[in-house]
């Protein structure tokens, strides 16, 4: 007998995020629906202002959505926002480090305001420092570590707490080469151990290390999601740029 499969980490169903710019609508995100499942990277492909960035921090808890729903976790987006931040990581451009705290009080204050049970901290921090090889840093200040270090330490932060869902919103911005390979490693790493990920990028060679499945997103709308292979095949482009681009333009006209 076969078992039941899991549902999908993450379900989005008709997201519609909606703005009013004076007296006139405008749609940042327009009825988006895809699924996530454990141990899959969903990556979200667009120019800036697709909708990238409004559609991640929605996931979040950051914006609420104007319609459509969303479960993370089989939690649902606006009736259980507590729910779905504890088992939910987030990661972005913008997201802040305390300067002054020590990359281990990092890690133990974000895995403490997110319910990791206390007694069990202390081998979880020794996990984060060997995967993210935090050992000689560890008790550095923040402000006192290079970008690259300073990801490693954010992308643990957000993980900190085990959470079965990633959500990363264009993670190697301002990285260099070697950071960026180190990060996209973690990110597969991560997949491995059966994390659900959603990974935004502009990037197109991120994509194709990383991403089971990409969405190409354009002006608030989905326009594709499917294995790279597939939509190489389904468009006859051999990279997955010059298919983003036959898709944009193809749903521009």
């Amino acid at each position: 007998m076969s078992t039941p499969e899991a549902p999908p980490a993450v379900v989005v169903r008709d997201l519609t995020k909606r703005f009013m710019n004076g007296r006139t609508e405008a749609f940042a995100v327009r009825e988006l629906s895809f699924e996530c499942r454990a141990g899959e990277v969903l990556g979200l492909l667009g120019i800036n202002g697709a909708g990238k960035t409004t559609t991640l921090r929605m996931l979040a808890t950051l914006l609420a959505p104007t319609s459509g729903a969303a479960t993370i976790g089989g939690h649902d987006l606006v009736r259980e926002p507590a729910e779905v931040r504890a088992c939910l990581g987030f990661l972005s451009a913008s997201t802040a480090l305390y300067p002054r705290m020590t990359a281990r009080e990092t890690l133990t204050f974000f895995a403490r305001i997110n319910g990791y049970p206390r007694e069990r901290l202390p081998a979880r921090i020794d996990e984060l420092v060997a995967r993210f090889r935090l050992d000689r840093f560890i008790d550095t200040a923040v402000d006192k570590l290079s970008s690259g270090m300073r990801q490693r330490v954010s992308i643990a932060r957000a993980i900190a707490h085990d959470p079965p869902v990633l959500v990363l919103d264009e993670p190697t911005v301002g990285l260099d080469v070697l950071a960026t390979l180190d990060l996209l490693e973690t990110v597969a790493e991560l997949r491995r151990s059966g994390k659900a990920i959603v990974y935004s990028t502009h990037i197109m060679s991120e994509a194709e290390k990383v991403c089971d499945r990409v969405a190409i997103l354009h002006e608030g709308r989905i326009l594709a999601c499917d294995t790279p292979p597939n939509l190489q095949d389904r468009t006859g482009e051999h990279r997955l740029e010059d298919v983003f681009v036959r898709v944009v333009r193809e749903g521009a006209s």
